[in-house]
């Protein structure tokens, strides 16, 4: 594989780092006081759940969501926060990978309305899909530092 400035593997952990801050931008701007003490996070995905035009989403969301609102938000906050440090730091790189490629991929459905996330959730999981299966921890990771996968 030919490049320039960068190697293949050094370009695919670019990829990684990007996508890494990109998931601790997303836990940055969260109003994180609203998402843990008020629910707002929780609560307006419920609305959207709610009148989804798939009845499969509405009843997913009924079952695993709306029981645990609480549980549910920090999970949500917390996991793009170890996402966005995770690929960062290429630590535990193929489990981030997936992580965020699921997380993305539950965002994209339950979001299928708005075009803005649709954009945003399949270029992430894109980058995802590249980098794990690129094995973007292949350089600049504490993955390659320590000798994991």
């Amino acid at each position: 594989m030919e490049t320039i400035w960068l190697s293949g593997p050094e370009w695919l952990a670019v990829l990684r780092v990007g996508l890494g801050l990109w998931w601790l931008e997303s836990w940055r701007h969260k109003d994180k006081k609203g998402w843990l003490t008020r629910g707002t996070g929780i609560g307006w995905a419920s609305d959207v759940a709610s009148k989804h035009r798939w009845s499969a989403v509405t009843k997913g969301f009924d079952v695993v969501v709306k029981p645990r609102p609480k549980a549910m938000a920090y999970l949500v906050v917390h996991a793009e926060l170890a996402l966005g440090l995770g690929l960062i730091l290429g630590f535990l790189t193929p489990v981030a990978l997936v992580g965020g490629l699921l997380l993305n991929l539950l965002y994209l459905v339950l979001m299928i309305h708005d075009w803005a996330e649709q954009g945003q959730n399949s270029m992430m999981a894109l980058i995802s899909f590249v980098a794990l299966f690129g094995m973007s921890w292949q350089v600049w990771s504490l993955d390659a530092v320590w000798g994991l996968f």
